[in-house]
């Protein structure tokens, strides 16, 4: 009897999955949907908030918030015009250019000088050594912190903004770099050494493939806070973006403006974090870069 209940018992346990891990296998069509409950509720209590002007914990009135109504047709409006007619009508899209280059150049400068320094503090020792240290002493200081000195040391405008744009971006990108190239199988390098490949060709060829999946992580969560930091930049004389729009918006009390300036940044945040994904995955190829199951 044991014979038989062996091989019996193996198919089964090989093709039971637990549930938790069943999520991947629903339809595009039931990922969007399931994904829309949260948001629909959200704006539902928003409403019913707004209405009977409910005031939560921290002192957050929702009296003093528009209606989602409001915003959706201000959103309108700043997108394409013809409903309010104002100073902001149809002006969404020069602003979110403006904003958006403005990300992608502090962005780029982080990534581009992250990564590097990222790989080699994972590598060497005494790069650790080095920059560690630095880096862990600087990190902790707010965007905010910085807003005076950069105003006195560059001045006000775009290069302000990118310069803080960079700096909140570098230091998960970095940090993300380190990490991953530490955890680099030393017999993967010995490896490449065997077979030829010199000490620099292994840091570009082995280290930071084999450490992907951190280095994209670092590089999603920098990329986040580049538009996270984007609104305090642009409050330092900066007349076009986002961030610029929303502090206009405050200072004439446009809640609704506020809110819709707030969407489209978090639009702007999920669709380029989604391009970014892309573009690695593309970058990579089949190596697996993010966790299994992962969205």
């Amino acid at each position: 009897m044991t014979a038989t209940a062996t091989p019996l018992a193996a198919p089964a346990a090989a093709v039971a999955r637990p549930r938790w891990r069943r999520g991947p296998g629903r339809s595009a069509a039931a990922r969007v949907a399931l994904g829309l409950v949260v948001p629909i509720l959200f704006v539902l209590f928003w409403h019913i908030g707004r209405q009977i002007e409910l005031e939560l914990p921290f002192g957050i009135r929702m009296g003093y918030l528009p209606y989602p109504v409001d915003v959706a047709v201000t959103l309108w409006d700043f997108a394409f015009g013809g409903l309010r007619d104002d100073a902001f009508s149809a002006t969404l899209w020069q602003h979110l250019g403006a904003s958006a280059a403005r990300v992608g150049a502090g962005f780029g400068i982080a990534a581009l000088i992250g990564v590097p320094v990222g790989v080699l503090m994972g590598r060497f020792y005494t790069v650790d050594t080095l920059l560690d240290p630095f880096i862990n002493l600087i990190r902790p200081i707010p965007a905010t912190a910085w807003v005076p000195l950069v105003a006195l040391l560059i001045g006000i405008g775009d290069q302000a903004t990118i310069f803080l744009i960079t700096l909140s971006a570098f230091f998960p990108i970095v940090l993300g770099a380190a990490s991953g190239t530490r955890q680099v199988s030393e017999r993967l390098v010995e490896a490449a050494r065997m077979l030829g490949t010199t000490r620099a060709a292994v840091l570009w060829r082995v280290m930071v493939p084999a450490a992907a999946p951190a280095i994209m992580n670092g590089l999603r969560v920098g990329l986040g806070l580049a538009w996270v930091v984007l609104v305090l930049g642009e409050t330092t004389g900066v007349n076009e973006g986002l961030g610029a729009t929303i502090t206009l918006a405050r200072d004439i009390v446009r809640t609704d403006l506020i809110v819709a300036g707030m969407i489209v940044i978090g639009l702007a945040g999920f669709l380029s974090d989604k391009l970014l994904s892309l573009v690695l995955r593309l970058m990579v190829g089949r190596r697996p870069v993010f966790q299994k199951g992962a969205r």
